[in-house]
């Protein structure tokens, strides 16, 4: 960074990725900063600025090694940051850069956990905890207990016909205890508190109305006609219930609403797909089986435009996965319960082979490539028609 760069940052004052502070900053305080950038997007603390974006500098000719040691003692796990020194006007101002970090979730000595908001940090909520925890692969939302749960909150039916299938035995031919630690070594149910409950994903692939206590399952549909949101509202849908139905309902209601164009081919309709069934598939399972539960109060979104289908899906990207390396297949399964049940029903043939299947097919047919992206708490994929500006019907 150069005095130039550093003086246009300053003017524009704090924000989500800046932070301003003096020198006498206490050790404690200046930790919380940089563990809270670690656990959101990271950022850049600037000291020897005060809140009003005047430069004050900095005279500690140990201030580097001080930092150092902050990083290192106060912050679990240890930070490891960019430092820099720049004069302004006979002024030091020490620029500590914070990168996102790989290792959430990270807390302060006193066993604090801050995260980024705005232009200040905060301790992190128990939801927000338990997602920094999901980030680094330590916990998996999907097989948590779910409160004020029980067996009769299953469908044991549909649990039956899954261990018949798949498991190759009759679970009604086991006793009520039997079928209970059977059910929690598969983990449909978890042991809390001395109480046996549904796991989440028990719950999504088995329960009788998952909606009910997952008020987040399910897919909000919406058809416009046009290419923007604003234009008029052909169709409109709430689809609820099991992963796997959700998953069939919503490809049901996609087909319906494409509009197929045709010619006439030596006497024969010749039929073009604007969007492969096994490309709408796949896409869908995926938002179902990989999005993030423990988001409340969120559906995964799906619109359809004429030239597009946006799938909006709660949740960023975990720690280690990129836009590019999905794209070549590299995967992390966020959800592994999820995963593996919608597998064994093959829903998923294999993990990581969705997005570069969906990115192939639609080159093939000529479409646009695909837009994967994230913005805000949410992982986008536009997926363009192949047969140009297709109208409704």
């Amino acid at each position: 960074m150069n005095k130039t760069e550093l003086m246009e940052i300053i003017k524009n004052g704090e924000n989500a990725y800046i932070e301003f502070k003096e020198e006498n900053i206490k050790p404690k305080n200046l930790a919380e900063e940089f563990v809270a950038f670690s656990n959101s997007e990271g950022g850049t603390v600037l000291i020897g600025v005060s809140d009003d974006g005047n430069i004050v500098g900095v005279s500690d000719e140990n201030i580097e090694e001080k930092i150092m040691n902050i990083c290192r003692n106060n912050c679990i796990p240890n930070i490891i940051p960019t430092y820099e020194e720049i004069n302004i006007d006979e002024m030091k101002v020490v620029v500590v850069n914070i990168t996102k970090g790989i290792s959430k979730p990270y807390y302060t000595t006193d066993n604090k956990y801050y995260i980024r908001v705005g232009t200040t940090k905060r301790i992190a909520t128990r939801e927000e905890l338990m997602r920094l925890f999901e980030a680094n692969g330590s916990i998996h939302f999907d097989i948590s207990p779910v409160l004020n749960t029980s067996i009769k909150d299953l469908n044991m039916d549909v649990i039956r016909d899954y261990f018949f299938k798949y498991n190759t035995f009759d679970l009604y031919e086991e006793d009520k205890e039997t079928v209970k630690r059977i059910l929690i070594n598969a983990d449909i149910l978890k042991e809390e508190n001395n109480q046996v409950v549904c796991s989440v994903g028990g719950l999504l692939i088995f329960g009788n109305r998952p909606e009910n206590k997952l008020p987040q399952n399910g897919i909000s549909f919406a058809h416009f006609n046009g290419n923007e949101i604003t234009d008029e509202l052909i169709d409109k849908k709430v689809i609820l219930g099991r992963l796997q139905d959700i998953a069939e309902q919503a490809l049901v209601i996609l087909r319906n609403n494409i509009k197929s164009p045709s010619k006439i081919k030596e006497l024969k309709r010749d039929e073009k797909e604007e969007y492969p069934s096994i490309v709408l598939r796949e896409a869908i399972v995926n938002s179902l089986v990989h999005r993030n539960y423990s988001i409340q109060g969120s559906k995964i979104r799906i619109f359809m435009f004429n030239d597009r289908i946006e799938i909006h899906s709660p949740g960023k990207l975990p720690n280690t996965v990129t836009i590019e390396k999905m794209k070549i297949g590299v995967s992390y399964a966020r959800n592994p319960f999820l995963v593996k049940y919608m597998e064994n029903m093959r829903y998923i043939d294999q993990l990581g082979r969705g997005i570069p299947m969906i990115m192939k097919s639609m080159k093939d047919l000529g479409a646009k490539e695909p837009l994967l992206y994230e913005i805000g708490e949410e992982f986008v994929i536009k997926i363009y028609t192949s047969g140009g500006l297709g109208g409704a019907h």
